[in-house]
């Protein structure tokens, strides 16, 4: 069994180079350069990862602080906010992978914030890269932020990690489904790519158990609370991209 473990998170591959805990959110950040991003299989640039139980079911005072700790993630990273695009990434059709497209329809778009699903070519036929390509021409926005839902190496994070970087995101990463990759280098544009992990390989599982794996590399499993998950993660995001106009 090769590339395991399969997971879209950075702190599952190597150590992060610093951490602290504010209360409700452990953040964490990780640059990965040369030899430390081929060896992960990840593009180079900083991640950074927001751990917390709060991010779903947690109490109304715990989320907005989890919110603005993402809003402050998302300034760190960022280089200019007057015109946000965010790129509602995946398959609204699919409950674990409509999280992209749950966050846009949470948001209040205008005031410095635009919005676009571009959905998935299964359905529309086109690719998302060319979809936000398009709208990105149109309409210039100054940082795009592409949420999309990702995979994880442990059913214990799933719902509770917000991964954050300014290498962009792979759409379709999450499911083994790669596409064009949504970056500065592709989109002429700054890139942060947000995502939480909702779904884990059952592969992954059945190793971790030491059982037999083969014949289940492409089953993937997903909490059976994920609209839960999905609804109170895409509000969260939703919150700490409008608190960026607050700047």
């Amino acid at each position: 069994m090769k590339n395991f473990p399969r997971t879209d998170l950075a702190s599952e591959l190597t150590t992060a180079g610093s951490s602290h805990f504010d209360g409700v959110c452990r953040i964490s950040e990780i640059e990965l350069r040369g030899e430390a991003a081929r060896r992960t299989g990840k593009s180079e640039g900083r991640y950074i990862t927001l751990e917390t139980a709060a991010l779903t079911g947690g109490d109304p005072y715990a989320r907005r602080r989890v919110s603005s700790a993402l809003t402050r993630c998302l300034r760190s990273l960022a280089r200019d906010c007057r015109r946000v695009l965010v790129a509602g990434l995946g398959n609204t059709l699919m409950t674990a992978d409509a999280l992209g497209a749950q966050t846009c329809a949470a948001l209040g778009a205008g005031d410095g914030v635009m919005c676009v699903t571009p959905g998935v070519p299964g359905i529309t036929g086109i690719e998302s890269f060319d979809v936000v390509k398009g709208v990105c021409d149109r309409v210039r926005p100054t940082l795009v932020v592409a949420v999309d839902s990702l995979a994880a190496a442990s059913v214990t994070r799933l719902g509770t990690v917000v991964q954050l970087c300014d290498a962009g995101i792979t759409p379709g990463s999450g499911v083994s489904n790669h596409k064009t990759r949504l970056s500065e280098e592709t989109l002429g544009v700054q890139t942060i790519g947000l995502g939480v992990p909702l779904v884990v390989y059952a592969s992954t599982i059945i190793l971790e158990a030491g059982g037999d794996a083969d014949g289940c590399e492409t089953l993937i499993v997903t909490p059976k609370e994920v609209d839960v998950y999905v609804r109170d993660a895409a509000e969260t995001i939703a919150a700490a991209i409008e608190g960026l106009r607050r700047e």
